[in-house]
This record gives C-alpha cells, structure tokens and sequence, in this order.
C-alpha cells in the first residue's frame, strides 16, 4: 500500500462522467418504455413499442463497463498514492451529500404516502365538511388504508406484514451486523474475519433480494396486487421496488470492495472506499425499517 501524498491530488480530465450518462439516459427511456409495456396504454401500443427491455438492457451493460473502467481509473489512484488527506475528506463530503440526496429521494415517495393515507383517503371518504365530494365522486368508499378498491372496482389485496417482509426485515439488520463486524475486522486488520464476516454480508443481501422477487411474484400472480393497482399498488411498488434497486446497488458495492479486499487493497488507515460502501448499506437497511413499518405494519 503506498504512503498518501502530502499534496492535493487534481485528476486529469475524464471521459467516465459523459459516457456514464449515456448509460443513464438510455436506462431511463428503456424503463419508463418497459413500465409502459404492463400497462393499458402499453398494450395499446402492439409490438411497435415493445423496445423498452432492449434499450434498458443496453443501458445496463453500458453503465456496467462504464463503472468497471472508472472504478478501475479511481482505484489506481489511490493505490499509486495520489490521494492526500484532503483528498479523503473531499470523498467523505462527497459520499455523505450522495446519501443525503437519497434520503431526500425517499422522502418524497415517502411524503406521497402520507399524503395519501392521511389526507386524500380521509377527503375522500367524507370526513368533515367533504360529505358532498364524497357523494359525487366516490359514493361507496370507504376510508380505509391500505386501498384494496378501485374506482372501477377492481379489487386487490393488501401485502401482510408477518411473511416475506418480516423475514427480510430481519436479514437486513443481521446484515448490519455482520458488516460492523467487517469493518472491526479491517480496523484492526484481520484480514480472515474482514472476508468472512464481508461475505456473510453479501450473501445476506442476494437472499433479501431472492425473497423479494417471491413476494412480487406472489403479489402479481396470487393477491393480484400490480403496479397498476390503484394508488396502494403503485405506492407499494414504488417504494419496495426502489428500495430493492438500491439494495442491488449495495450489494454490488460490497461485491467489488470484497474483491478488492481479497486483492489486499485497504489497510486501517486508508479504506475509504469500504466504508462509503458500508454507509450506503447501513442506510438502505434504515430506509427498510421505515419501509416495514410505514407501508407493511401500519
């Protein structure tokens, strides 16, 4: 591991910063073009808008490689001894305004559901002086959360609490465990417990994930329960689905400092970048808590 340098590292001028968001952009007209795929309008559409899990998948592997090689660039860096303290601090700020940005991000969709349980459903259902916007709108609602009733009396059912959710709330905060044991580890360079305790960790996070794909499957096939469900589906798989996104993007994280760790990367006084991958998993697992009590629970 080389020593750090007492100057402050400037980088050259990179390409990653555009390629990257090529990647994005393609990943986000994909997206929204395949969410529009399972629903009416989609339909309406016939096979000539049925591009949208190309583009995506193209968008995917472009912002895979494009990762892979600024990854590459940055670790290099740091492993050439480029980075000063002050460098260090910079990554610490930049890291701790990204998670901010995400707990912004979450609520908003978070302000969306209380906006909606505690404010349109009581509207709706004639609570104070809204008994005739009740009449004309909805006669037969009933305020009640969550929504299993559409206006066009579709029903669905709600998604329990006690099932899959609770057993992934409970491998999540074992995974936050197991993690504050890696991070010991690489303090006080136990290199055998760091790689144990590090990939409990990650396998951990594949299982979440593998029960969350059963629970959408169950959800769609069994309870009827669809992204176009009414206003209780699309809020549950809003926030789950993007909270299962971020935890995929956690997981990979992991993966690659677990890779690097193996590779010999980090020392005690020098591991920025597991720790920023370490925060970003604490913080998924808090968004989660929140999740499980918000939108399974209550």
């Amino acid at each position: 591991m080389s020593e750090r340098t007492e100057e402050y590292y400037v980088p050259e001028g990179s390409p990653w910063p555009l390629v990257a968001s090529v990647g994005l952009f393609l990943i986000a007209v994909g997206g929204t073009n395949f969410i529009q795929q399972s629903t009416a309008f989609g339909e309406t559409l016939g096979n000539e808008g049925n591009w949208g899990h190309w583009v995506l998948a193209a968008g995917a592997v472009w912002m895979i490689v494009t990762l892979f090689y600024w990854w590459r660039d940055t670790i290099r860096e740091s492993l050439g001894g480029l980075h000063s303290d002050q460098m260090d601090i910079s990554y610490r700020q930049g890291m701790l305004w990204f998670i901010f940005s995400e707990v912004m991000f979450f609520a908003a969709f978070f302000g969306a559901l209380f906006y909606v349980r505690w404010l349109v459903v009581p509207w709706l259902g004639g609570a104070g002086s809204n008994a005739m916007t009740h009449e004309l709108l909805w006669p037969s609602f009933q305020a009640m959360w969550p929504l299993t009733e559409t206006p066009s009396g579709e029903t669905t059912q709600a998604m329990g609490a006690w099932g899959l959710p609770a057993l992934n709330t409970a491998i999540l905060l074992v995974s936050s465990i197991t993690l504050t044991i890696a991070h010991h580890a690489l303090l006080e360079n136990d290199r055998k417990r760091l790689i144990i305790f590090q990939g409990i960790t990650i396998l951990l996070g594949l299982v979440f994930l593998f029960f969350q794909i059963e629970e959408y499957i169950h959800a769609y096939q069994d309870m009827g329960l669809t992204l176009d469900a009414g206003i209780y589906g699309s809020l549950f798989f809003m926030l789950t689905g993007f909270h299962g996104l971020h935890v995929t993007l956690g997981t990979v994280m992991l993966i690659v400092m677990f890779l690097r760790v193996l590779k010999g990367h980090f020392s005690p006084d020098n591991n920025f970048g597991w720790e920023a991958a370490a925060w970003y998993w604490h913080f998924v697992d808090v968004v989660w808590l929140f999740l499980f009590v918000v939108v399974y629970w209550l």
